[in-house]
């Protein structure tokens, strides 16, 4: 039986081949004999098949926890990153091969001499020999150590390239610089390599999967905050990542750590939720938490920290204590369920109540569905409709019914705009039932705006829960009536005359373009074709007064 010790020791005799690789690279550069040039690329068929021996050492334990007999969660994410790791370590191998060829190409192997390779192999064995104590010693700083490698091979690697471009203008010598061109690029390639096998080791030590750039950004935001600990104080655990393309996670002490341990001080922020992405959404995502923190305190999590590098950045804020609201309505008890609607239905009206300012505000959910048709289409290429003509009936096609519907749009506004959400999923809430609160949780399209958007996202992302079971199915549809009489009874108190018709085409909106999300072909096919459904509906009311319009609320029922 294949034991884990027994893969350790195939990691560490393929970390030790790879250095050997390497360093008889550098002599034979240095030095070329046809004895090293066959010795190097001999080896690599060694190199090769241990390669394989892991790969299927791993394989074999996957399969055993497929079988039932698993290995506990540390152990798995050790086999998990021998394998990536052995993989770019064969990588680092084959290039060395490659670079070693390269050479066949030199008119003058001297020529080669002049050109700083030398800095740069040192770089890789250096790298190298911190590997195997990183991952035997779980050593978080010299993971990292290792990942770093890569900044200096590519600063290196540019300092090189400049100046062969810079000789290669003069015309002379163009086969051999081309040649030390290529050697180089090589050389940069085993960097990428090495920064694979450094972030390998980080996930076998925290078991998430983070870059190298995601952990100096957390690192940088947490001494923003004040905190003065070491990263060794820090356990990062993964929650989720946002279809924005955002990380993340919740940032606590390691356990054996002190509670408020933070080796300083300043504001403990260990328990705390990091997230990390694109710069434009992280701080939107800021500013929305600035926003409401000033408009309605204690709805959204403070904020610890922000850091900006480049075209990304990431943010440190409160840990929100409680249950999302879909957790809440699949699994609490009734007594439980119906509290958090109380609590959810009370705090909306009263933000709307709060910040309802009287300016009209004009609908564009269409140009917020003709804005995502091509993710759609993307999906689903044939939720286009064209138009037919159906026993001397003319029956719209898509294109033809969002016209129809922008130019009501143009008829139709909000009589007052309120602070939305923006998001206002169901998962995009936190209801604490000891407290009694509820929190807002992702509020970067957070602006004055018309109500009608919240209602129906909200309620449309009820709709599309993946969730059949007749009972659940029941308290996803009780939950949806309820919230849109609350919203149907806000409405006829503000005097909102078009709030029918504007919920038509927001829920239109709301339903189109969530299929981009949805794979399931029956039930994408069926949110679209409610969409279109409510498109004709207002397209046919036109010419009739808009308050007397009626949602055909069942096409959310049925």
């Amino acid at each position: 039986m294949v034991t884990f010790e027994g893969l350790e020791e195939n990691i560490t005799f393929m970390v030790a081949e790879v250095e050997r690789q390497a360093r008889a690279t550098l002599n034979f550069l240095d030095t070329p004999s046809h004895t090293l040039y066959d010795h190097i690329v001999g080896r690599d068929d060694y190199i090769d098949n241990l390669k394989t021996v892991i790969e299927n050492k791993c394989y074999s334990h996957f399969h055993k926890q497929q079988e039932g007999r698993a290995l506990d969660k540390a152990r798995s994410n050790r086999v998990r990153a021998i394998q990536v790791m052995c993989v770019n370590l064969e990588r680092v191998a084959d290039f060395c091969v490659n670079i070693v060829k390269q050479t066949n190409y030199l008119t003058d192997h001297s020529f080669l001499h002049s050109y700083a390779y030398r800095e740069m192999f040192a770089e890789i064995e250096a790298c190298l020999s911190r590997v195997l104590p990183a991952f035997q010693q779980a050593d978080i700083s010299g993971a990292l150590s290792v990942c770093r490698a890569e900044y200096g091979l590519d600063r290196m690697y540019k300092v090189g390239f400049d100046r062969i471009m810079g000789e290669l203008r003069t015309g002379k010598n163009v086969q051999n610089l081309i040649t030390v061109l290529f050697i180089f690029r090589y050389l940069e390639r085993i960097g990428d390599s090495l920064l694979n096998v450094g972030e390998a080791l980080i996930f076998s030590i925290l078991g998430e999967r983070i870059k190298i750039e995601q952990f100096e950004a957390l690192q940088q935001t947490l001494t923003k905050t004040g905190f003065a600990g070491g990263l060794s104080s820090v356990d990062f655990k993964a929650i989720w990542g946002t279809r924005s393309g955002c990380r993340i996670g919740k940032v606590d002490s390691r356990p054996g750590m002190a509670e408020g341990d933070t080796g300083g001080p300043g504001v403990d922020p260990l328990g705390s939720i990091y997230k990390e992405g694109a710069r434009s959404k992280i701080l939107a995502e800021k500013a929305g938490l600035e926003l409401w923190a000033k408009t309605y305190p204690g709805l959204v999590a403070g904020v610890f920290g922000c850091h900006e590098d480049g075209d990304k950045a990431s943010l440190l804020v409160e840990f929100l204590p409680g249950c999302n609201l879909d957790e809440v309505l699949l699994t609490a008890g009734e007594d439980v369920l119906q509290n958090a609607l109380f609590i959810m239905t009370q705090t909306v009206q009263d933000i709307w109540e709060t910040t309802r300012t009287p300016a009209p505000v004009p609908a564009a959910f269409m140009a917020q569905l003709s804005s995502r048709m091509d993710a759609v289409l993307q999906i689903h290429p044939g939720f286009r409709r064209p138009a037919k003509a159906v026993c001397g009936h003319e029956v719209p096609g898509t294109s033809e019914l969002l016209a129809a519907c922008a130019e009501v749009e143009a008829q139709l506004c909000s009589p007052f705009s309120v602070l939305i959400h923006g998001d206002f999923n169901v998962n995009n809430m936190v209801y604490n039932h000891q407290n009694q609160r509820l929190y807002y949780l992702d509020v970067h399209r957070s602006r004055q705006f018309d109500y009608v958007q919240d209602v129906s996202v909200f309620l449309v992302s009820n709709y599309r829960m993946p969730v059949f079971e007749t009972q659940l199915r029941a308290r996803i549809h009780w939950i949806m009536e309820e919230f849109l009489a609350f919203a149907r009874a806000f409405a006829k108190d503000k005097a909102d005359a078009t709030f029918e018709a504007r919920m038509a085409l927001a829920l239109a909106r709301s339903l189109f373009t969530s299929t981009r999300f949805e794979l399931n072909p029956a039930f994408s096919r069926g949110m679209c074709q409610r969409a279109h459904y409510l498109m004709e509906r207002v397209a046919e009311h036109r010419g009739r007064p808009w308050q007397d319009f009626v949602l055909p609320e069942r096409v959310l029922f049925s």
